[in-house]
């Protein structure tokens, strides 16, 4: 035996940060358990998962709920694309978090702004899943390495500036995507949350397609992301006035 990446899983009942350690997996979502009040209300319970499941923090809850709604019955069947984030902080230390990189069933780049730090918030983009990964997705047999599994992403997504011929090209087999109004509402509170001029920029171009597709069917929407870019911009431009 050969491969080391047998021997470094770690013992846990849930997937951890530590067991993606060797590349990214996609799961395929077979039950979702949900436990309000408790420290992890969330289990996501997936083919291959050898009894542990995946509980997603809050912050990769609100992706799912922004992606796909809030009820977790529509889940069951659906893929996503976890990662380990090593600069994630817990108690002020970087210990690493699993992050959500790829949903099937939404049409296009998402970007959302969550919490990253206490007081501090951040773009998250995820992109959507093109076609199923076909390697074993258990935690318990990793991926054959990191590069191979950025390679398989780069595979399943479309890069964030290659157009995209329609807003709805009818992959998901009819079933519910999230609407123009949730996608406008999730792209300016992202815009809001630009900390300066440059991430503001990246966040738009990110969005371009979304923007296009708002401009030509949803005006009105167009209308308020792109105020929310010009209010963030003269806020940003008057606090670097204020400092000079």
């Amino acid at each position: 035996m050969n491969d080391m990446s047998k021997v470094i899983v770690p013992k846990s009942d849930q997937i951890n940060a530590d067991d993606l350690i060797s590349g990214p997996i996609t799961i395929t979502i077979k039950g979702v358990d949900i436990r309000p009040g408790t420290e992890q209300p969330v289990s996501i319970y997936f083919e291959g998962d050898n009894g542990k499941p995946w509980r997603p923090c809050k912050s990769m809850s609100r992706v799912l709920v922004a992606a796909w709604g809030p009820d977790a019955k529509a889940y069951i069947g659906r893929s996503v694309t976890l990662y380990r984030d090593p600069k994630v902080k817990w108690g002020g230390m970087e210990v690493g978090g699993i992050r959500v990189s790829h949903l099937s069933h939404i049409e296009r780049d998402m970007v959302m702004a969550l919490t990253a730090t206490k007081g501090k918030r951040a773009p998250h983009t995820v992109k959507p899943l093109k076609q199923q990964q076909q390697r074993n997705s258990s935690p318990s047999q990793p991926s054959e390495s990191p590069s191979a599994g950025v390679a398989q992403q780069s595979v399943e997504s479309e890069a964030t500036d290659s157009p995209r011929e329609t807003l709805y090209d009818n992959s998901t087999g009819g079933e519910e995507v999230p609407s123009p109004a949730a996608q406008a509402l999730a792209f300016e509170d992202a815009l809001k949350s630009a900390a300066n001029e440059t991430e503001l920029a990246a966040t738009w171009k990110a969005n371009v397609e979304l923007v296009r597709q708002l401009k030509a069917d949803e005006p009105a929407l167009f209308a308020a992301v792109n105020k929310a870019k010009d209010e963030r911009k003269a806020a940003l431009a008057s606090a670097d006035d204020s400092l000079g």
